[in-house]
């Protein structure tokens, strides 16, 4: 399995289980996002630690996982984000539009505040 879903309460985490987020996996993960928005569930973490390269299919996941929790009132958060792909993510300015949390820790605590 490339993606691993966990359940804290209301909080869904999507553990992504591949180095490469592309045009192979990206349409396996919409599929998780998508589930989990269909379940009722907004309010997401998606945590990349193993991911260390990520291409504009994946970035489409991400965004599309992005909306689905924002036009439910919810919020998405990513966290442990490599730092390539950290840096496609600014070149693309989508840091200004998805909160990116350092850990998973802090993404939960983002949740309780």
């Amino acid at each position: 399995m490339n993606f691993e879903l966990q359940h804290n309460e209301n909080i869904v985490t999507v553990i992504s289980r591949v180095e490469k987020l592309d045009a192979n996996t990206a349409p396996e993960l919409k599929g998780h996002f998508l589930y989990v928005s269909k379940n009722n569930r907004n309010r997401i973490i998606f945590d990349m630690a193993l991911t260390k390269y990520c291409d504009s299919s994946g970035l489409s996941a991400i965004l599309m996982a992005n909306r689905l929790c924002r036009d439910t009132n919810g919020k998405f958060i990513l966290c442990n984000v490599q730092p390539n792909v950290l840096k496609l993510i600014s070149i693309a300015q989508l840091d200004k539009v998805i909160d990116i949390e350092e850990n998973h820790q802090d993404s939960l605590s983002r949740f309780h505040s």
